[in-house]
């Protein structure tokens, strides 16, 4: 029910109380005594059923309440939405799918080169370096030198402790002014005061019968650019243990310390070598600090390659 029409429904209940007050008075409820002039009793209007007026009145205020109530609840059912009439929800909303755009061709920017690395700097040659020159032959013959050759002493060869394989030295003789012209392919002599150890052809071609005191010139250079690395060696030992030993007391305080086992003909060497520096100098200052902490009586610099 519209709320109109509750209105419209209320206000004629109103008229029928008023109605029903009226006719409560003594007018309309006493009758008229028959055949008689018999007086009516005398009632002051409203006074008269004023109990039963209040009970109608509540009477009819609850009737009204229950009227509209039962008229809300059959405006529910009468405008109940049906499934057509209700509202779905939109859509969720979808992204358009773009078409990828082209990548346009580009020329690709010309990257510079790396810069070269500079060439490595040989380790400088000691020239005019002064000694005692001497020979080996047996029991090295036939047997391996340091850069791999096969050791002939009758060919002209010599070892060195430091200079480049293939170096080519001229050898001078200081006492008898004779000279012999030598390529390096070994390394040595490992004795105190020795610089240079000629094959037996070459001792031979200089008049050495000896040892003999000699100047080194350089007349010819390694093709190899390789720069050097540079050891010390601080003893050779036919017993592994005793270089095991050696070994053990050196690398508590330097690094890397390495043994080489060397096959020289009448049998196995070990030998001990310390350090890996890059310079020939920085060899020298480490073969210093040995000796003044007593771990070798002798050192050696040596090349390793």
């Amino acid at each position: 029910m519209k709320p109109r029409q509750a209105r419209s429904h209320y206000r004629a209940l109103e008229r029928f109380a008023e109605y029903s007050d009226l006719c409560s008075m003594d007018q309309c409820l006493a009758p008229a005594p028959r055949g008689g002039n018999a007086p009516r009793p005398a009632v002051t209007g409203r006074r008269y059923n004023r109990g039963g007026h209040d009970i109608l009145r509540i009477t009819i205020g609850i009737g009204v309440v229950l009227g509209l109530l039962l008229s809300a609840t059959g405006c529910l059912h009468r405008h109940k939405i049906g499934p057509a009439a209700r509202a779905t929800p939109p859509p969720a909303p979808t992204t358009p799918i773009l078409p990828t755009p082209a990548i346009p061709a580009t020329t690709p920017t010309p990257t510079t080169p790396p810069s070269p690395r500079p060439a490595p700097v040989p380790a400088p040659i000691i020239q005019d370096e002064e000694g005692i020159a001497s020979w080996y032959g047996h029991p090295y013959h036939g047997r391996h030198t340091a850069n791999g050759e096969i050791y002939n002493m009758y060919g002209i060869s010599a070892a060195h402790r430091t200079l480049p394989f293939g170096t080519v030295v001229c050898v001078h003789d200081l006492e008898n002014g004779r000279d012999v012209t030598v390529r390096i392919n070994d390394r040595g002599p490992f004795i105190e005061g020795r610089i240079i150890d000629l094959s037996f052809s070459a001792a031979q071609a200089m008049g050495m019968s000896g040892i003999a005191p000699v100047r080194l010139e350089i007349v010819g250079r390694s093709a190899s650019s390789e720069p050097g690395i540079f050891a010390v060696q601080v003893g050779a030992f036919r017993d592994r243990r005793n270089a095991d030993r050696m070994k053990s007391l050196i690398e508590t305080r330097h690094w890397p310390v390495v043994i080489l086992g060397f096959d020289r003909g009448d049998g196995t060497f070990y030998r001990v070598r310390v350090g890996s520096e890059s310079s020939e100098d920085a060899a020298r200052e480490l073969a210093q600090q040995l000796r003044r902490e007593n771990p070798a009586m002798e050192t050696f610099v040596v090349r390793m390659n």
